[in-house]
């Protein structure tokens, strides 16, 4: 449930928290149980429901219609981001984890098939093929031999995916591994490759395969740079992995000066508690973007106040939704809802205090939500390209209350009478990172947020799929929903002066009777999805694996850490 990668201590639990008490409110209701139901009710009528089931209705209740999913973590126990996109019904887009590829160029050097010089160039082909870029060999063939691990090559069922999701942006995780201190710089291949050296010397005295090489790791970020690709930095708050101190993006400014002349949107993921920091850079670098994904549900009713700080420099046009959910269906209804209630109260309050009009505080709302995650990662671009949309399926209706911006495609929020909040695509930039885009929803109107019924309306072109467990950045189905699913696009309320948020009701839906529950304690969850992180390690890719899930990271390679940030 939180980043916490051990179970809660005797005599007390994870529900005693914002995070906890915010399921309790949002996401009781989506399984017919009344808000603030006791946890041990809930998580009774979780396991009556089946995982696959509660997937469902969390993912199509948080109201996402594009999902961008960092599939770079433990991608064989989680749901791909296409099996994402069909569970929420929405439409799903890849971002490639910089570190899991370079780490397979790795360990074909290491086993005899490539020499340490050819790194730099494998490297750029590789991501290259991933990308659907010029300039690399297509996955497959002898050039770039095709990697189960590589981020879309299968799903958690190791079947190969029947739709591949086009990628949309990198990712790296540095943070984890090395810190944000990274060279500014552009390394030289002969610097790359003498890094390389000694990273597969220690491979071979029998090192895990785990790159941690300040060097290499700017020269990915640059690689995904060069190629025009937005750039996904996880910065802040984590697991316990992360040494917080060195996760400051302030860390990162002459490096992000040098990027500015690729052009390369730059997007700083999550940053809590440095949001206020990141707003900073988003203002005076132009290439520079941010969201508060992970703080978001974390926080809970603080949400408000953490979006809020955030905006007081970065520009409106800089500011992107994401959840950053992992492994668990909630957190996608969490981080929608949770946000469009913070974004919706941020725009309200202005409007009320004249600082702005009821016009602006839509059009705003419809950036942060989704118009900015669309410029950025250029999505109406693949929306163009893919064919005509097949009929829209219907979705439960629970409603979720309050929902905000979320990573998953599902149930609108219902229009307030107000003026029409439209979302500005915006002229096609480059590409940039945020976790999952999403479409904002329009601000609401005062703090009472009209209950929005989650309907069957999708975005154009975007494919229906069947229900199922969300994948990527995991509130959407996955094997185990993943949080990686990046920044997505919901619809935002529109802001209305006065009144409190009246709690969503919901329909109650055929129950599905499925094996699988989930507890509050490892021991107890044989299921695919669990209220508890899986145990790190060994033993987490011991465990049985999920029907389907992943979102906001899911890379497949073996970490020290979760490293789902």
């Amino acid at each position: 449930m939180t980043e916490a990668d051990h179970p809660a201590p005797p005599g007390t639990s994870f529900f005693d928290g914002q995070l906890g008490f915010a399921l309790r409110r949002w996401c009781a209701p989506v399984l017919d149980l009344p808000p603030h139901a006791d946890p041990d009710v809930y998580l009774e009528r979780r396991a009556e429901l089946g995982a696959d089931e509660v997937a469902t209705r969390m993912l199509r209740a948080a109201g996402i219609e594009e999902f961008c999913v960092d599939t770079g973590f433990a991608p064989e126990r989680l749901t791909s981001s296409a099996q994402l996109g069909t569970a929420a019904g929405a439409r799903a887009h890849d971002v490639v984890r910089l570190e899991p590829l370079a780490e397979q160029v790795a360990l074909d050097i290491v086993t005899g098939q490539l020499g340490v010089a050819h790194f730099p160039d494998l490297v750029r082909s590789r991501l290259a093929a991933r990308a659907g870029r010029a300039g690399g060999a297509r996955a497959g063939s002898p050039q770039a031999p095709a990697n189960p691990e590589v981020p879309g090559e299968s799903g958690a069922s190791g079947k190969p995916d029947t739709g591949k999701a086009a990628v949309v942006g990198v990712k790296s995780v540095a943070a984890y591994r090395v810190g944000l201190e990274l060279p500014a710089a552009r390394p030289t291949d002969r610097a790359v490759i003498a890094s390389v050296r000694g990273w597969v010397s220690r491979l071979r005295a029998g090192a895990p395969i785990r790159l941690a090489d300040p060097v290499l790791h700017s020269f990915l970020i640059w690689t995904g740079a060069d190629l025009g690709l937005p750039v996904q930095i996880h910065t802040g708050y984590g697991d316990t992995d992360l040494h917080l101190a060195r996760a400051n993006p302030l860390l990162l400014t002459d490096l992000l000066r040098e990027l500015s002349a690729t052009g390369a949107p730059v997007l700083l993921l999550h940053c809590y508690p440095y949001h206020r920091e990141a707003g900073y850079l988003a203002q005076v670098f132009p290439h520079v973007y941010l969201d508060v994904g992970l703080a978001t549900h974390n926080v809970g009713r603080a949400s408000a106040a953490v979006l809020g700080e955030a905006l007081e420099l970065a520009p409106f046009g800089k500011m992107l939704f994401s959840t950053d959910a992992f492994a668990l269906a909630e957190l996608y209804l969490l981080g929608a809802t949770l946000f469009r209630r913070a974004l919706g109260e941020f725009l309200a309050a202005g409007v009320e205090a004249d600082d702005w009009t009821v016009e602006d505080a839509q059009r705003v709302a419809g950036l942060i939500g989704a118009g900015n995650a669309r410029r950025v990662y250029r999505l109406a671009e693949l929306a163009a390209a893919e064919p005509a949309a097949e009929p829209a399926i219907p979705r439960p209706t629970a409603e979720p209350g309050a929902a905000g911006a979320g990573k998953a495609a599902a149930a609108r929020p219902a229009r307030p009478p107000a003026g029409k909040a439209t979302g500005r695509r915006g002229k096609q930039a480059k590409p940039e990172k945020t976790a999952a885009n999403s479409q904002a929803t329009r601000p609401r109107q005062a703090a009472k947020p009209s209950a929005a019924k989650p309907t069957a309306s999708k975005p154009a072109g975007s494919k229906p799929a069947p229900a199922e467990p969300g994948s990527g950045e995991p509130t959407t189905a996955s094997a185990e929903p993943s949080a990686t699913a990046g920044q997505a696009v919901a619809k935002p309320a529109k802001p209305k002066p006065g009144a409190a948020p009246k709690p969503a009701t919901a329909k109650r839906a055929a129950a599905k009777k499925a094996g699988g529950a989930a507890s509050r304690s490892r021991k107890q969850a044989p299921v695919p999805i669990s209220l508890i992180k899986e145990p790190r390690g060994k033993e987490h890719h011991r465990s049985p694996k999920p029907p389907r899930s992943r979102s906001h990271g899911t890379a497949a390679h073996p970490p020290r850490g979760d490293e789902t940030g």
